[in-house]
């Protein structure tokens, strides 16, 4: 995100987010399954985000 951009505030927007993340390093070759840590220094909580490719539904995304 640039500081342009709108901060994501419910969790519909979240996913948007990353949705559209994921999307665009999968385009740019990047694979993305896999774990990360996210440090985040000492004001804000450290993540670890774990990514795996699941079988789509047979309905229409």
């Amino acid at each position: 995100m640039t500081t342009t951009e709108t901060s994501p505030t419910t969790r519909a927007e979240l996913n948007d987010e990353l949705k559209s993340l994921l999307l665009r390093a999968y385009d740019n070759g990047i694979d993305v399954e896999g774990g990360w840590e996210c440090r985040n220094g000492g004001e804000h909580p450290d993540w670890d985000v774990i990514i795996t490719e699941i079988e789509k539904n047979e309905r229409a995304e």
